[in-house]
Formats: structure tokens, sequence, C-alpha cells
């Protein structure tokens, strides 16, 4: 819809807007970006994205200011030039995260802190999801009473601990027994894999040779149910000082701390393939239409494992906030796959 020169002027007046929070005039841009163009040829140009819905004017007197459309425009020139994320990024990201390496939730944790620090935006994590997560061993261990503590390490880097009941009167030794057996026959399958199995076999509970076979599948099913972690939120206090939330931050903060709308929002835009920006009016959940997201997944080797973003206004430095969206989620996913 737009030619050469129309384009250069939209990205200009975006550009502009994005650092100074102030409506652009013909002039400013002339001097600014010495495009060889008279203020009158830029004003003119103006208008005429402002009919096309890609400027807005707030006042008759005053400068434009970019629309949805018009962001959404200036980002899809942006996907075009194909920028790679820069390496001072990517050291950021990489940087004292070893001791973290051990466990997903805290490599997350890690992740989105650097990241809202970074772009002075919220950013946020999704969590590997327990059931599509890989066992690579489960432990129990004898308790209290009737109960036993179950610790449960995935592939993945998740750690679970869970206290569960049994009325088996079960003995370390027993414990250790079911242990040994469960990695043995389930060790690398998925757990939602081991839920099917178990249920096939305690079907053919009779059949089995062993009774405590049978209590092991008891145990482990009871150990295997859990919720799904929140999602990991860093950064909102910064965000909402922003000038963008003068005069709604209330109404901006009640939305972002709803984690179920922070979920939903992720399952709307969960994909498997490269960044997704979303702009303002384009974001699926109304109570968050006036913000940005910029969201990417990360990964172990080939499997997609979560997402990784920021919420920002609509006023984003995208440009910005693409190399490190980026530049986060290929380091995450490097330290994922690099430290199992």
């Amino acid at each position: 819809m737009l030619n050469e020169r129309n384009q250069k002027i939209l990205c200009a007046v975006v550009q502009s807007y994005i650092e100074e929070l102030a409506p652009v005039g013909s002039r400013a841009i002339t001097k600014k970006y010495r495009l060889n163009l008279s203020p009158a040829t830029v004003r003119n140009i103006m208008a005429d994205l402002e009919d096309m819905g890609f400027l807005s004017q707030p006042h008759t007197s005053a400068g434009r200011i970019p629309t949805d459309k018009g962001y959404r425009a200036y980002v899809d020139c942006m996907c075009k030039e194909n920028r790679c994320p820069g390496r001072e990024f990517s050291n950021i990201f990489m940087e004292r995260i070893e001791g973290a390496r051990t466990d997903l939730n805290v490599l997350l944790s890690a992740f989105t802190a650097r990241l809202s620090t970074l772009s002075h935006y919220i950013a946020f994590a999704s969590p590997v999801s327990p059931d599509t997560s890989t066992l690579n061993r489960i432990q129990l261990y004898k308790y209290r009473g009737g109960q036993a503590v179950a610790v449960i390490v995935t592939n993945e880097g998740i750690i679970k601990t869970k206290i569960i009941d049994t009325d088996f009167g079960f003995s370390q030794k027993d414990f250790g027994r079911i242990s040994d057996y469960l990695n043995s026959e389930f060790s690398g399958c998925s757990i939602n894999e081991i839920r099917s199995r178990m249920i096939q076999q305690m079907s053919k509970e009779k059949m089995l040779y062993d009774i405590l076979i049978s209590k092991a599948m008891a145990v482990c099913k009871e150990a295997l149910e859990f919720k799904q972690d929140d999602v990991f939120i860093s950064g909102l206090p910064e965000f909402l000082g922003l000038p963008d939330f003068s005069d709604r931050a209330m109404e901006m903060a009640k939305a972002i701390e709803d984690k179920h709308l922070i979920l939903k929002l992720l399952e709307e835009l969960s994909s498997p393939d490269g960044i997704r920006v979303v702009i303002g009016s384009e974001n699926p959940i109304t109570e968050m239409q006036g913000l940005s997201v910029v969201v990417a997944p990360y990964r172990q080797g080939d499997r997609s494992l979560g997402s990784l973003g920021i919420i920002g206004p609509t006023r984003m430095n995208y440009s910005e906030a693409m190399l490190m969206i980026k530049a986060a989620a290929e380091s995450l996913s490097s330290a994922i796959t690099g430290g199992r």
C-alpha cells in the first residue's frame, strides 16, 4: 500500500514518536532525518498517511502520531531486514547463569529478570508443562507417618518435590525398590505417557508378579499429579512508571498482575516459529489491547518448550525489543540444551 517515499516518512514519524512521546511535525522530520524533501512535501505525505489510517492527529494544530496500523507497517518493514541479534545482548544473557543450569525454573526467573532490566518493560516466560516433560528420574523417601517425599527430575531441568500419602507401611528399602522400578520402567517417557502406561498396568494388576509393583503404580500416580506453575513475570513497577501509563497505571497493573490473562495470552500467541509481534488492538486479550507484545519460543534441541517475551506500550522500541527477544530466546535455548 505504501511506496518507498511514503514508507520512509512513516518510519521516520514512528521512530521519532517512540523516542520523544510527542506528536511529530513535518518540519521536525525534515530536519532530523535529512530526507531531501521540503516540509510542505512531508506534510502532504503525512496527511496522505493519516487518510490511509497509518497516522492520526490528536489536535488540529498538533503533529501526528502513529496508529496501531502505522506501528504494524513499521515492524513489518524491520522484519524484512531480517536483522540478527547483537552479540552484546547474547553475552549479557549468558553471564552469571552457570549456577542456574540445573533447574529450569531458576533459569527462567534469571532470564526474565535480566530481560526486564534491559528493556525497561515487563518480561515474562511460560514454564514447561510438566505433562509434556520427560522423566529423568524419580526418588522416593520415607517421611513421617504414612507419608513419603517424591523428588522428580525431568530431562528439561524441572525439579519437583512433593509430599504424598501412602497407607502401605513401606520401609525406606521398599521406597528404594519402587524408585528403582519406576526409573527402569519409565525413564525417558513423558509424564503423559507414564500416566497412560500406568493405567494399562493397573488394569492388569492381578497379573503382576510382585504386589509391590501395583502399589508402586499408585504411589507414582499421586506423585505425578501437580499443577501447572505460574508464569514468570518481572519488571512491573518500572513498567508502570512509564509516561505512557501516567493516567491509567492501575488499569494496566490489574491486567498484567492477572496471571490467568498472561497464561491465556501465551496460549493464544504460542507458536514454534520465530518472533511474534502483537500490537495494541491486535492483542487477542481485550484487557491488554493497549499494550504490545514481543514473544519467541525457547527450545531444547528441535522441541519447543515454552515462550519468552516482553510486554510494553504500543510506543515500544520494537527494533531493540526484537533483537533482545531473539537473543534471549536463543541464549535460553542454548543454556537448556548445553546444560543437560
